[in-house]
């Protein structure tokens, strides 16, 4: 791999766009403040002066017509990247994306496919609130027919969308906002990743440690943490939510013996619930310990810094469970 440049995350989706327009006259973004404005997140910033209105498309405030026009210009053999500007708001999305983007190449009999991209952003740790805050990947991860996606680094940033924007069907990438300034290297001769395969982060072989999006990087850091204590944590990055890559997830446990799983979803009913299902599915007898989640505390997201902390998974709470199914203190 050869050497890149330095770049935020906010840079990397911003090339990812750039360069999808540029290599094909289909593409277009749309969606809530991304051309004037910039985009919540500053992503689009100054695309509507490069490429005009024609492919950055301004909408009105409205997810149901937006994502539902997506659809549409998707079927009609455009190329549409639609930006959703939180999670919280794609739910009132939820009959265009559930009821007719996930359903229409079945219904169909295979004679109608979407090849539509939606981004959104997800996740706390902005003090945006409990309206603008929650992470709900293990919801749209549930539904049949469209693949769900959550890249955590610079070049998963760049190079998901470019691979996304190539599938026939429905693809559903999640930004989690903590991630737009962080910053990585992106290769020189990054491009396309695969949407199907996890990564493994750091190899370790006394603990699994299953983390996707914003929790990847607490997930490393309680891995640093452990292994001060001589504890050799092995990291995934699901990167994809939909479809999981089972195998994996097994290899790893079957060599560590241990799992814990972070997902800032809430426990009840969450991505975190699924994984430890398939885990003890396929790794009943690989394992020497219950597997073990962290995850949000089931409340809405608080406002105030400390309360909103408190109640996402961090490093320490993560370490913590990792020693506990490894019966340290």
């Amino acid at each position: 791999m050869s050497a890149g440049t330095e770049i935020t995350y906010r840079e990397a989706v911003r090339q990812a766009i750039c360069d999808a327009i540029a290599r094909d006259g289909r593409v277009f973004l749309m969606g809530e403040d991304v051309g004037r404005y910039g985009g919540c997140y500053a992503v689009s910033k100054g695309l509507l002066d490069e490429y005009g209105p024609e492919r950055i498309r301004d909408t009105p405030l409205s997810e149901s017509a937006f994502v539902g026009a997506g659809i549409g210009a998707a079927i009609a053999g455009m190329r549409p990247i639609v930006e959703v500007m939180t999670v919280n708001f794609s739910l009132l999305a939820l009959d265009q994306i559930v009821n007719n983007a996930a359903t229409l190449r079945h219904m169909s009999g295979g004679q109608v496919g979407v090849p539509l991209v939606i981004r959104m952003a997800t996740g706390a740790g902005r003090q945006l609130a409990a309206q603008h805050s929650h992470s709900f990947e293990g919801w749209y991860a549930g539904v049949p027919g469209i693949k769900v996606l959550a890249p955590a680094t610079i070049e998963d940033a760049r190079g998901m969308l470019w691979t996304a924007l190539e599938d026939p069907d429905p693809v559903i990438l999640f930004e989690h906002v903590m991630l737009y300034n962080a910053s990585g290297i992106l290769p020189a001769d990054a491009g396309p990743v695969p949407i199907d395969k996890a990564a493994v982060r750091r190899e370790g072989g006394d603990v699994t440690i299953v983390a996707y999006g914003g929790t990847l990087a607490k997930a490393l850091a309680a891995a640093e943490d452990l292994a001060g204590d001589g504890v050799s944590a092995e990291v995934i990055d699901l990167r994809t939510l939909r479809p999981l890559d089972d195998s994996t997830i097994l290899a790893s446990v079957a060599k560590t013996r241990r799992a814990v799983i972070a997902d800032e979803g809430w426990r009840t009913g969450s991505l975190a619930a699924e994984i430890s299902a398939r885990i003890m599915e396929g790794a009943f007898w690989n394992l020497d310990a219950p597997v073990a989640r962290v995850c949000s505390a089931e409340v809405p997201i608080p406002y105030p810094r400390h309360l909103e902390e408190a109640a996402l998974p961090q490093p320490a709470a993560i370490a913590a469970a990792a020693r506990a199914a490894l019966g340290r203190p």
